[in-house]
């Protein structure tokens, strides 16, 4: 994502002779920037490498520690390329097998000097899948599904013993129609509701104390380095005042997202995408004519409920009319209507790099480019890789099901 990111920002058209050697440059330079590692979280960067960066020494200037090298299918493994390849792995980088579907001569060659392998499932005959994949964990690799769109795939891709799995699955809603929301969530939404109205602190502190658990969240998010008065909040009414009701906000919507798994906020695939998409909609909406925080507020609602089918099951309309949400953010979820629609569907395009649909829906969402809604998506994700982070360290914590 990241190498297809920065060509398309900055190399648009064919390269020139000189083309690979500018686009390996911007690709390095790109990775060099603070907005990129913040966007990072501290994980790898997993890049789309060719074989002309691969001998090209700028690649020398990419932290060996901080990336995996994905090499193509088609790469091949002639003595010179697999002398390189020794090489830069004697210097601590890492590559990664990808779209592996067979094991043929250069799987062969190259698998030595590869720590992960990308397997895709629906090319690899199914009897021959789980062997495939044991040969494979026998011999210390990290394991990764691709094309895994469904939670189905996921249990089965994990069941074979793949670490890793690359696609939405876990944005898609689960079978068996609607669910009830849990307890915690229950008290999630009626929090939101209340939110909704414009309460007094009065009416918010009686609606928090009902669930001693989100109490006792928000106030170690109030005491938290961000949102502290100087000294230590001791009472729920000083905690909403140093919070605010738009934090407060903002802090429910997310915690809808968190689904009760062992892990941390910031490694929740979930949370994480709808945090982003949330935050780039309402940068990208801060960029569009006559915008005001009016627009912006609505567009980060977009974002972050665009996923609620993923939580809650059932008909999409059903459950955005249960949140309470204005018609144009229901209209522009559900249906695609207007500028919101449109920003949330260039939010999906960029998701999954579909650079065609950028361009098309640029031409709606003037003065906006592909390059600017790049920049926006690495803000966006740096965004919600720190806010993640600082939530799991300052308070804001799983609300278990």
């Amino acid at each position: 994502m990241v190498s297809r990111v920065v060509a398309h920002d900055d190399f648009a058209q064919a390269p020139s002779p000189d083309g690979h050697a500018a686009q390996n440059k911007a690709l390095i330079d790109a990775f060099s920037t603070p907005t990129l590692r913040a966007a990072l979280t501290g994980h790898p960067a997993w890049l789309d490498v060719t074989r002309e960066l691969l001998f090209d020494d700028v690649l020398l200037r990419l932290p060996a520690d901080r990336v995996m090298l994905e090499l193509p299918s088609g790469i091949g493994a002639d003595p010179e390329l697999l002398a390189r390849l020794a090489k830069l792995h004697g210097k601590r980088y890492r590559f990664a097998l990808d779209h592996v579907t067979q094991a043929d001569e250069s799987f062969a060659k190259l698998l030595p000097l590869a720590d992960a392998v990308k397997l895709d499932p629906r090319g690899i005959a199914p009897a021959l899948l789980p062997k495939f994949a044991s040969v494979l964990k026998a011999a210390g690799k990290i394991l990764v599904a691709l094309a895994i769109d469904t939670p189905a795939e996921a249990e089965r891709a994990h069941a074979l013993g793949f670490d890793r799995f690359q696609g939405y699955y876990f944005a898609k809603p689960q079978g068996g129609g609607a669910r009830r929301a849990s307890a915690p969530r229950q008290a999630l939404l009626g929090l939101l509701q209340l939110l909704a109205s414009e309460p007094t602190v009065t009416q918010l502190e009686a609606e928090l104390k009902l669930n001693p658990v989100l109490v006792m969240h928000l106030m170690r998010l109030a005491n938290s380095g961000s949102f502290s008065l100087g000294r230590k909040v001791s009472t729920l009414r000083e905690a909403i005042n140093a919070t605010g009701t738009n934090r407060i906000t903002r802090w429910t919507q997310l915690l809808l997202y968190a689904d009760g798994r062992k892990i941390a906020l910031e490694d929740d695939p979930l949370l994480q995408l709808a945090a982003a998409r949330a935050r780039f909609m309402e940068l990208a909406a801060a960029r569009l004519p006559e915008a005001g925080p009016a627009e912006e507020d609505a567009a980060f609602l977009v974002g972050v409920f665009s996923f609620v089918d993923a939580v809650f099951g059932g008909p999409l309309d059903q459950t955005l009319e249960v949140l309470r949400l204005a018609r144009p953010i229901r209209a522009a979820i559900a249906r695609r209507e207007g500028v919101l629609g449109r920003l949330l569907d260039v939010s999906e395009a960029l998701e999954r790099a579909d650079w065609v649909a950028v361009d098309a829906l640029c031409a709606t969402l003037a003065p906006l480019d592909a390059g600017a809604l790049a920049a926006l998506a690495f803000e966006a994700a740096a965004w919600a890789g720190t806010a993640e982070h600082n939530a799991e360290a300052k308070g804001l914590e799983r609300i278990e099901d």
